[in-house]
């Protein structure tokens, strides 16, 4: 399992929100390219980048930090927040970003997503789906996915999102128990196995509430592909011997 190290960019600073709440936001005084450096250095091969102001306006209020970024050429990006046409897919593609994330048109464009993993490529586009659950899995309980920025919930499962995409061939799929984001109270390693079990050909990308190298380890053990971490990392919560393991280029 790969461990990819997450920068949350707001008005170009470095944030992290607690239940993806913007109004709970905590501001960390390092760069993004400071970290950008030091996650390359420790050996990650992947970065997650999200633009909060992108998901929550639905325009990119990120890209000159994003480009900088795209720019160091030590690791892949990831990046996601607010692409909600064709031409912010294509842009951050031209600035060098190796898979685009998508969010919320998975629910509202269903089609138009589907056009772009045949246009573009599975490999080069991750479904957010983020998730809220109605109750425990283990009692009937169904992950709804969010939208907006995690501001609005929609009538589409997890499930359904996925089998559908799947026909179009879909690749990588990061889903965040939102509940969990940001709080340090450890994954849902349930919600994880289900998802393995139900779709074993998707490269599941875990997010939301990793607090230690335990929580890696439980997740390699569910079958996930990466686990996308950001506060835990910030907290200095996890140290580059520990993670060894879970970082590629290591």
């Amino acid at each position: 399992m790969e461990l990819i190290p997450a920068i949350d960019l707001r008005g170009g600073q470095v944030v992290r929100l607690l239940h993806g709440d913007f109004a709970a936001e905590t501001q960390y005084a390092v760069t993004p390219d400071t970290l950008y450096s030091r996650y390359a250095d420790w050996g990650a091969a992947t970065l997650h980048v999200v633009d909060l102001d992108g998901a929550r306006d639905g325009t990119a209020g990120n890209l000159g930090p994003i480009e900088s970024l795209a720019a160091g050429g030590r690791m892949k990006l990831q990046v996601g927040g607010g692409i909600r046409n064709e031409s912010a897919l294509q842009r951050l593609i031209s600035l060098g970003v190796h898979r685009v994330v998508i969010g919320s048109l998975a629910v509202t464009a269903p089609a138009t997503v589907e056009q772009w993993l045949r246009t573009y490529g599975a490999a080069h586009i991750t479904l957010a789906l983020d998730i809220r659950l109605d109750g425990e899995l283990a009692a009937g309980g169904t992950p709804w996915i969010t939208t907006h920025g995690w501001l609005e919930n929609s009538t589409l499962s997890l499930w359904d999102a996925v089998a559908r995409f799947e026909q179009a061939g879909l690749q990588h799929v990061l889903c965040t128990d939102v509940a969990r984001d940001g709080a340090l109270v450890g994954p849902n390693l349930a919600l994880y196995a289900e998802a393995v079990r139900r779709f074993p050909g998707i490269a599941w990308q875990a997010s939301g509430g990793v607090r230690n190298v335990a929580d890696l380890a439980a997740l390699q053990n569910v079958g996930v592909a990466s686990t996308v971490s950001g506060k835990a990392l910030l907290e200095g919560r996890m140290t580059r011997e520990e993670l060894q393991p879970f970082l590629p280029a290591a």
